[in-house]
């Protein structure tokens, strides 16, 4: 058993217990629960907010508060899956949403449209 193999766990379970605390202070803090969305096609090759071109490509995604740079485990309720996304974008601005995805993100996670996930700042 690795570390991984400890850690990656204990993460997804310390995420299940303090995600409406989180909530109620609209996600400013390290993790937090919610709805997840994904970009859809045609923003490719568009300036984030951080200033970098978008990729769908990559690991990346949208918050509303995180700084950029963070690195967000992000877990999907239903498939049970995770990802680690580094934040290099403002959004999602839809209500109810935590966080915005790209495609490959979203494919990691098992995402058919919008999904509850958790989230913890790595």
């Amino acid at each position: 058993m690795t570390l991984k193999d400890i850690v990656l766990p204990a993460l997804v379970l310390a995420t299940a217990f303090t995600g409406t605390a989180a909530e109620a202070r609209g996600f400013r803090t390290a993790s937090g629960a919610g709805l997840a969305s994904w970009y859809g096609p045609g923003f490719g090759g568009h300036r984030t907010a951080s200033g970098e071109r978008f990729n769908g490509g990559a690991l990346t995604a949208a918050h509303r508060s995180l700084p950029f740079g963070s690195r967000v485990l992000v877990t999907s309720r239903r498939t049970g899956r995770s990802v680690v996304v580094r934040i290099n974008d403002r959004g999602p601005y839809v209500g109810g949403r935590v966080i915005d995805l790209t495609a490959a993100a979203s494919r990691a996670l098992g995402m058919n449209g919008t999904e509850p996930v958790t989230l913890a700042r790595l």
